[in-house]
């Protein structure tokens, strides 16, 4: 009867009934939030229109990126401390008001304070991404917790693929609003943050934790099991954002029109916002390490697909379907592995995995376009190598590191003196 029952019992319309409804309005928070994200799709061209220079605005961008990598950690570190929802409340609100300040900066005499200003509003909106994972994690029904992962990265994705058509009428009105309207979603979620969200304490408002405990990142540092799965992440999200790097350049270069470079966005989006909820219903009845692995696997597949681009719209459309397929299959699987952790470390284990996604995405860009001017369409099988390689690092990375475990919950049982 179990056999027959589970499927149903866990599937989409299930897992959505269950979700409880912190996890409801957390999730509503993370896509009004997404919604306003202009800063780092848009920056470089609100600095220009403010008579910045090109080299100018990038390197605003590039701290931007480097404050956003560190503030995964902050946010890990402050989930540690102060427990999630203060987290994401404090991160908003400094965001807010930092965003709402960046209009007023945004002159060429102001510029090295400008970069002050750039890289820690990257630091400080960046810091609720882990709070909000270990709020998941701990708020959703163990048996939906993958579902849950997917359920926050399809908000994520909606709201990107809303935000660029929410920006180009803004802008028709004035580029300061583009900082303005983001400060006042972020502030949004903050007021949801603290009105509806619940308070879950920090771990060691639950115990006192011993001097060996309080000590997380070492139980890190020697988890050489998790390394490979950092490994895993961080090449796996170079790799991902070669679709938006690479391949318009291979597109521009093989003579086709930008319309294609937009189908295969659009593609990509409806793609993962209707089928990922289901495929991962299938998938997260299965190991963890085996959904990493082969999901990976598919990713990397598809991007080295693009080596086919030359060929016409159907291979380069055909390639987009199969990458998103990997990434459906193995996205929520990994982004919720590192709230399995216990509770004493957790935060610090998901601010340490979404650091090195982070880094990725910011080193991804300029590796594909070293990577495009030296071998040209060789950088696709490149990427499915480098795909094969990331794919055992899930395997092996996620299978579950029982000594690591073990040190971390006997840790929290120990007397202190």
């Amino acid at each position: 009867m179990n056999a027959t029952q589970t499927p149903n019992r866990t599937g989409v319309f299930t897992a959505l009934r269950e979700t409880p409804r912190p996890v409801v309005y957390l999730l509503i928070g993370v896509l009004v939030n997404q919604l306003g994200a202009f800063v780092q799709t848009f920056l470089v061209l609100y600095l220009t229109h403010r008579e910045f220079t090109v080299g100018q605005a990038g390197l605003a961008l590039t701290a931007y990126s480097a404050g956003a990598v560190f503030g995964t950690m902050l946010g890990g570190e402050l989930t540690h401390r102060i427990g999630p929802r203060p987290t994401i409340i404090a991160a908003m609100t400094g965001s807010a008001a930092l965003l709402a300040l960046i209009p007023l900066l945004s002159r060429p005499g102001l510029y090295a304070v400008l970069l002050i200003a750039v890289a820690t509003t990257g630091l400080v909106t960046q810091a609720y991404r882990p709070a909000a994972a270990v709020l998941l994690g701990d708020l959703m029904p163990e048996e939906h917790r993958v579902m849950g992962f997917s359920m926050m990265r399809i908000a994520l994705n909606i709201g990107a693929a809303l935000a660029p058509l929410v920006a180009a009428a803004v802008i028709l009105i004035d580029w300061n609003l583009l900082l303005w309207l983001d400060a006042l979603t972020a502030l949004a979620y903050a007021a949801l943050a603290l009105l509806l969200l619940p308070k879950v304490a920090a771990p060691q408002d639950e115990k006192e934790q011993s001097p060996k405990q309080s000590r997380g990142y070492g139980v890190i540092l020697r988890d050489r099991r998790y390394h490979l799965f950092l490994a895993s992440v961080l090449v796996g999200s170079i790799i991902y954002v070669q679709y938006t790097v690479a391949l318009p350049l291979n597109i521009e270069a093989d003579g086709f029109s930008t319309g294609l470079y937009s189908a295969v966005l659009v593609t990509a989006s409806v793609t993962l916002i209707l089928c990922e909820l289901k495929i991962t219903a299938y998938v997260k009845h299965l190991r963890p390490h085996l959904v990493g692995a082969v999901g990976t696997a598919i990713m990397g597949l598809g991007v080295a697909g693009y080596a086919l681009a030359g060929l016409g719209p159907v291979p380069i459309i055909l390639a987009t379907i199969v990458f998103v397929s990997g990434v459906m299959v193995n996205g929520p699987t990994m982004f919720a592995y590192p709230s399995t952790f216990p509770a004493a470390v957790r935060a610090r284990y998901i601010g340490t995995h979404q650091a090195t996604f982070g880094l990725g995405m910011a080193l991804g860009p300029a590796l594909g376009v070293l990577a495009w001017t030296q071998l040209g369409e060789g950088i696709w099988p490149l990427c499915g190598a480098l795909g094969v390689f990331a794919a055992w690092c899930a395997y092996a990375g996620i299978r579950e590191n029982k000594a690591v475990r073990a040190e971390t919950e006997s840790s929290a049982d120990e007397p202190t003196s």
